[in-house]
């Protein structure tokens, strides 16, 4: 799928947040500057969150109760060794939806059930947004 605007961009992640259910894991891949953070401020805004979200590469956790289902938007960018993720109390999300950035920073057993989004840079300012779908997600996947 190609984006040509950082508008497109978060409305991709709008009509993932029409589809997403409590549970449900979501990973965002991709190099720095490629969209990720817009996608995900597109999904918690289509959610009901009318506040900043900012990206969460500092705080590595940002949660978002204020909308349904709870959004805990995670950057990974800043963990060097994937045992650090175990202190960050991911397991006690499992009535959120997890959106998370750099997730091969947790290793390639890490959220085997998620979909999978992965940005690049294409050409003209465009992005390629390739989407690998889970059992878990047939038939409500709206990006294809």
């Amino acid at each position: 799928m190609i984006l040509h605007s950082e508008a497109e961009t978060a409305a991709a992640g709008a009509a993932l947040a029409r589809a997403a259910l409590a549970g449900d894991v979501i990973t965002l891949s991709g190099p720095l500057g490629v969209g990720k953070t817009a996608l995900a401020r597109g999904f918690i805004a289509a959610l009901g969150h009318a506040g900043e979200v900012p990206s969460p590469t500092f705080a590595i956790v940002q949660p978002y109760e204020d909308v349904d289902p709870p959004v805990w938007h995670v950057d990974l960018y800043r963990i060097e060794d994937a045992a650090e993720i175990e202190e960050l109390g991911l397991d006690a999300a499992a009535d959120a939806v997890l959106l998370v950035e750099w997730p091969e920073r947790a290793g390639e057993q890490a959220w085997p059930d998620a979909l999978h989004l992965s940005l690049e840079f294409g050409q003209d300012g465009a992005r390629i947004l390739t989407v690998e779908v889970p059992p878990s997600w047939e038939g409500r996947c709206p990006l294809r």
